[in-house]
């Protein structure tokens, strides 16, 4: 019985992810179901693109993974089912493939056309979840849609690179728990249009010379413990997906602070990568 994993802005303090869970339970009584996370910011596809990216290639291959973010059904957001490096994604087709599949091609794509034999306002209980179980029983897509040749592009908040090379553009595109803040970059961008040289990160007022590899780089643990002092310090990180951010060391919202709160660093804001 393939896996089937929940991604949606739904929260925790409501009836949503129960009864998405319970529906899909009746169904497959043995299905094996993971929360990837239901704390999105609501209708956030580029969240949701950066948290699933990096989390469904952890899961074994033909995982059905149900996108539930700005999936209401209307005449500019259809839903979608596809198979995509070896997975099943079911989701609303409103841009947050583009960001997901920016560097894999889908296998096959459809739209579902479940809808008419479906009375909902709860797309995700009433169609993904019909979707996602008639996959896990070994069903075709083509039974549930009609095949499609692509799905809606999107470019918002994308990385740009300057003509003369000399400097990247991205922005932050993710607050984690930390209050760490991710941007688009990522290493191997930055690398390609490094070459070796040197560079200045800008985040609002705050410049950066040097991008660490792990957090802990920060800290000279050959300094007794009590000269070290490191704790809510501010730096630049590729982090453990390999995208650019922006940290501070140890943070902590209530005690020392963090990037988000302390550097006034929010969702969209922009950062600069200038190569010297």
């Amino acid at each position: 019985m393939s896996i089937i994993t929940l991604t949606t802005d739904f929260g925790i303090k409501d009836h949503f992810v129960g009864a998405v869970k319970g529906t899909i339970y009746s169904e497959l009584p043995d299905a094996k179901i993971v929360d990837i996370s239901h704390l999105i910011s609501p209708f956030n596809i580029t969240e949701t693109a950066y948290i699933l990216k990096n989390a469904y290639k952890s899961f074994p291959e033909g995982s059905i993974h149900i996108i539930g973010v700005d999936s209401e059904l209307n005449n500019e957001n259809k839903h979608i089912a596809l198979k995509l490096d070896n997975h099943y994604f079911i989701c609303p087709d409103n841009g947050v493939i583009s960001l997901l599949a920016s560097e894999i091609k889908p296998e096959k794509i459809v739209e579902i056309n479940i809808h008419d034999r479906v009375s909902t306002s709860f797309p995700v209980l009433d169609v993904f979840v019909k979707v996602a179980c008639h996959i896990a029983r070994g069903g075709t897509l083509e039974i549930i849609g009609k095949i499609i040749p692509d799905f809606k592009q999107t470019i918002e908040l994308q990385p740009a690179v300057s003509s003369d090379n000399n400097t990247i553009s991205g922005h932050i595109i993710y607050i984690d728990n930390y209050g760490n803040c991710v941007s688009n970059i990522t290493e191997k961008l930055f690398q390609d249009v490094s070459k070796g040289r040197n560079f200045e990160v800008t985040a609002n007022r705050y410049t950066f010379k040097k991008v660490y590899l792990k957090y802990s780089d920060l800290v000279d643990f050959s300094l007794p413990k009590e000269q070290r002092q490191k704790d809510g310090s501010k730096m630049a990180i590729f982090n453990s997906v390999n995208y650019l951010e922006i940290a501070m060391y140890r943070s902590n919202s209530s005690t020392v602070g963090s990037a988000h709160s302390l550097l006034g660093l929010n969702y969209r804001d922009m950062i600069t990568v200038k190569f010297i």
